[in-house]
């Protein structure tokens, strides 16, 4: 019912009900038959809404999100870095420069606790700090990274 509810609809400017535009018969309300020509010029606007290329990027950027949000990363975190990536692949693959991520994700409980080394000043540091992922899109691994305070 709520795909129904998405799809392009209007009042009926005769009867006044709510007219959905893939009802219509021969351009005019199934219910009065009143003329919705004008109605119908507009249905033509959606049809070019979903190009099979941009429902292959919200496949592909539903499947990113929900990586990443499985993963802990802040949902504005991925927006900005899959508004990044999108804006970079404009160019040719050659020229693709932002594939590359580093992503701040929550420490788990025995993050908390164990050892960790500091990714910039390499310094064993056993409470605080920050956990983050580097990664590629070009690749599937992803390297966990800590962060002490001082860095």
């Amino acid at each position: 019912m709520t795909s129904r509810m998405q799809s392009p609809h209007t009042t009926c400017p005769g009867c006044q009900e709510e007219v959905f535009l893939d009802e219509l018969v021969g351009g005019k309300c199934p219910l009065c038959g009143c003329s919705l020509e004008d109605f119908d010029e507009s249905f033509g606007e959606y049809e070019g809404i979903l190009d099979r290329s941009d429902l292959s990027w919200l496949i592909f950027n539903y499947f990113v999100f929900k990586k990443f949000v499985d993963l802990g990363v802040p949902p504005h975190q991925i927006m900005e870095f899959v508004t990044t990536y999108e804006q970079n692949t404009d160019k040719p693959p050659e020229e693709w420069t932002k594939t590359e991520f580093v992503l701040e994700i929550p420490m788990s409980a025995w993050d908390k606790i164990k050892p960790k080394h500091c990714m910039k000043c390499k310094k064993l540091f056993f409470r605080g700090g920050k956990k983050s992922i580097r990664g590629d899109m070009r690749r599937t691994n992803l390297t966990v990274l800590y962060s002490c305070d001082q860095c």
